[in-house]
């Protein structure tokens, strides 16, 4: 080795690396649970569950410690997360939309799919969409369903598989059943264990094919898993292989899932211009944990874990609102565990500016752009101090986080009044939720100013909203 080579070669080890500007139009991955609570990884801390991908994720990406999703319930959940805007916006009244409901996303909203397509991405969705149902009969029910939102393409339930009219549908050129552009699959799902049991790999498949297809133009696929929500299915391939019985088996198949989609990108040679997003619709549904019985079966057993947070899906309690988050993206994205608090109201306008696509009026908007917290040396604008509203029941907020500091005025839980608390607009409590995860200690006693400042910011957000 020459005595120039080697200065040289010295000289490039030890020049830090530096990631690479962020591509033009990266694809985008957007995967979305159900019912998944923030204990149910392996890189959480669960003991017998293992999640190997989703925790590589994780290791390899930006691991948000304190990650929110605005509603505890899925469709307020998803209408935040494909608009970031609250789900008091929405006009659903109610949190979840049912099988008959005629209420559902309205063609005026602008999602992360229309945007992302106006900017020339191929769209694509594979799971749950439960922010509109096929009406035959009524002539606005196509614009209830994906195509009318922004997605080229679909596989999925109009809601949540255990519905006993739950549909299994496919978006389909020339097909009209149950409505215009779409084919039925299945119906009444909880009853047709075949169809229910190949929910994850038909998703996985479908997924895996449009990244193949998709590879040489920029792509979003939004994969949205049924599980874990209640009643769990999985296939005969991952069944009895978990320590932790049918959740874990659950859980073992939408890690690999998450396997399938990473290794589809590495051999089509994307990895490193497509981000990945990992996250869950709300926390698990705790109150079957103690049921004694249930249409569910032993559904006590089978239930995921909030923990280290209190109650679950259907609560404000923080379990009803904490899920994984993960922002994946190889070269671009420095892994790191991030203890900056964000939320789903976040990822449209940072997937919008990273990737250009034309945003909604900014005042539209109830998310902020992270990419500060993302990509080094992102042009991303100066991260405003976080301010959330926990939406109940759809339109109502009840309680807001500041900084630390979480105020509530009412406590709907789904595991009842164990410690005693009660709260009202009169008598809020406050918790500071970084030093007090588990909501334990009522603060407001001793910090009457930060109550009444909080208070205020509750109304004024509420009237906003209105």
């Amino acid at each position: 080795m020459s005595t120039c080579y080697g200065i040289l070669l010295l000289l490039a080890l030890a020049t830090p690396l530096v990631a690479r500007p962020a591509a033009d139009r990266p694809n985008v991955v957007l995967i979305y649970l159900d019912d998944s609570g923030f204990g149910d990884y392996s890189h959480n801390g669960n003991p017998v569950i293992e999640t190997p991908h989703i925790a590589g994720l994780a290791q390899q990406g930006v691991n948000f410690t304190q990650f929110y999703v605005t509603s505890p319930a899925c469709s307020a959940s998803r209408f935040s997360l494909m608009t970031g805007r609250y789900p008091a916006h929405s006009g659903f009244g109610t949190w979840v939309i049912g099988p008959s409901a005629k209420a559902h996303l309205r063609t005026q909203e602008t999602t992360l799919a229309e945007g992302l397509k106006q900017r020339g991405y191929a769209t694509g969705m594979f799971g749950k969409w439960h922010l509109g149902n096929p009406n035959p009969g009524n002539h606005m029910s196509a614009s209830a369903l994906p195509l009318a939102h922004g997605f080229d393409s679909w596989l999925g339930t109009n809601v949540s598989h255990d519905y006993a009219n739950a549909k299994l549908l496919k978006s389909e050129p020339g097909g009209n059943h149950p409505v215009a552009g779409y084919a039925e699959i299945a119906r009444n799902l909880p009853s047709d264990v075949a169809a229910s049991t190949s929910l994850t790999g038909r998703y996985t498949r479908a997924a895996v094919d449009f990244i193949q297809k998709n590879k040489d133009r920029p792509f979003f696929a939004y994969v949205a898993h049924n599980q874990p929500h209640l009643g769990l299915f999985v296939s005969d391939a991952f069944k009895g292989k978990s320590r932790r019985g049918l959740l874990g088996d659950v859980m073992a198949e939408v890690d690999d899932s998450v396997g399938q989609i990473l290794k589809a990108l590495k051999e089509s040679g994307i990895e490193n211009n497509t981000l990945v997003i990992f996250s869950s619709d709300n926390g698990p549904w705790v109150r079957f944990r103690t049921a004694k019985s249930s249409k569910y079966g032993e559904a006590r057993m089978h239930v995921g874990y909030a923990l280290p947070f209190r109650d679950g899906k259907g609560s404000c309690w923080e379990g009803g609102h904490r899920t994984p988050g993960i922002f994946y993206w190889p070269g671009t994205i420095r892994p790191r565990r991030e203890l900056t608090p964000v939320s789903t109201l976040d990822v449209l306008p940072t997937v919008f500016a990273i990737t250009g696509a034309k945003s909604p009026d900014p005042t539209l908007l109830d998310g902020r752009d992270i990419r500060s917290l993302l990509i080094p040396g992102s042009p991303a604008p100066k991260l405003q101090e976080f301010e959330f509203y926990y939406s109940h029941s759809g339109n109502n907020m009840i309680a807001v986080r500041k900084g630390p500091w979480k105020l509530m005025v009412a406590i709907p839980s789904q595991t009842g009044n164990k410690h005693g608390f009660q709260a009202s607009e009169d008598k809020p409590l406050l918790f500071n939720v970084e030093q007090d995860i588990g909501e334990r200690i009522d603060r407001a006693a001793e910090n009457p100013e930060r109550v009444r400042t909080l208070l205020h910011l509750l109304h004024k957000k509420r009237e906003e909203v209105r």
